[in-house]
């Protein structure tokens, strides 16, 4: 793999949201084949999808499954639901390598955990920390975007923290260009992954990155457009790399928005809905998000608010709860082995 590579009722009902219009399926719909079909054929139409007749049998199969694992999940006593969003034709073998390909795990083996520019830990002392915080509400996070079937995680979650640090030093929240690191970060693979801490040098060095729409999002690897780049509207001074342990995560995320790596791997996570996640996921980290914010449940689950590139009709409207807190230092997923985040003096 390449670098960076409900409430029970007679029935239960299932809703999704991010999305203009719910969709929702009761168990009925999964008793027979036939009703089975009429469900797919239902859900293609709700996400506007269309398949050749041969394809749409065969990605039948694999909705029928993930169909089932949904009401199965959601029929359990876990704190989290799972939906069927427009990723529920696509086995999970597919859909991470096209959505989670950024093989972290690989290249920590390769380069070790310190990374060529990262200085030290500014916030190593830092007390006091606020019991909740969420950057959307501080004006920190734009919308939700879409990295499409590109394995560009790292570009989106790299772009997202400067334009946090952005916000925070300039009090302009600005949308910058995830193309521009696809096209011209050649230490990055573009849609076959990467690694955040090398997008931030390369912004670094190429002294700042453009907005999003003199350098608007193809979702596919081009030329760099070096002979007539558009001018860097933000830049960065550098980076570094925060402790792998989410004591150290926490006092970051309390002081700007973190780029982290997460496996990302399991239907659970593929079809996330709403809740606090805490569903089995190991450390080998295959994805690149941000976490903007954490805080605790009215229940008493200490959670991080996580920022994906995998559009609003996914999780919490584009983002997901994850258990903060875990007995394992890494943290749910690994979250805090790979946390970094720019600097902006």
């Amino acid at each position: 793999m390449p670098i960076s590579k409900c409430l029970l009722v007679p029935f239960l009902i299932v809703l999704v949201s991010g999305l203009a219009k719910s969709f929702e399926f009761d168990e009925e719909e999964l008793a027979t084949d036939g009703s089975l079909w009429k469900l797919y054929e239902r859900w293609s139409h709700h996400h506007a999808i269309s398949r050749e007749l041969k394809e749409k049998h065969k990605r039948y199969n694999v909705f029928k499954e993930n169909a089932n694992h949904v009401l199965t999940v959601n029929q359990m006593n876990k704190p989290y639901k799972l939906k069927l969003n427009k990723f529920a034709d696509m086995s999970n073998y597919e859909f991470v390598n096209l959505y989670a390909r950024s093989n972290i795990t690989h290249y920590r083996r390769l380069h070790g955990r310190r990374r060529e520019g990262a200085s030290g830990f500014m916030y190593e002392k830092a007390t006091d920390l606020p019991s909740f915080i969420d950057w959307r509400e501080r004006g920190a996070v734009n919308d939700i975007k879409y990295q499409g079937r590109c394995g560009s995680c790292w570009a989106f979650s790299a772009v997202a923290a400067v334009e946090g640090i952005n916000q925070i030093k300039t009090n302009q929240l600005l949308s910058l260009s995830e193309q521009e690191l696809l096209d011209c970060n050649t230490r990055n693979r573009g849609c076959y992954g990467g690694f955040m801490e090398t997008a931030y040098n390369f912004i670094r060095r190429n002294g700042g990155i453009a907005s999003e729409n003199n350098y608007p999002y193809r979702g596919a690897r081009g030329s760099c457009r070096s002979s007539r780049m558009p001018s860097p509207i933000v830049t960065i001074d550098g980076f570094e790399s925060v402790p792998e342990n989410e004591n150290a995560l926490m006092q970051a995320v309390a002081n700007q928005p973190v780029s982290v790596s997460i496996e990302a791997l399991g239907r659970d996570f593929q079809f996330y809905w709403q809740g606090v996640f805490d569903g089995y996921c190991g450390t080998e980290l295959n994805h690149g998000v941000v976490v903007i914010g954490y805080g605790t449940t009215d229940g008493g689950t200490d959670y991080w608010t996580v920022r994906n590139s995998w559009g609003v009709g996914w999780g919490e409207d584009g983002y997901i709860r994850m258990k903060r807190g875990v007995e394992d230092p890494e943290g749910l997923c690994g979250i805090a082995m790979e946390a970094s985040y720019p600097l902006k003096f």
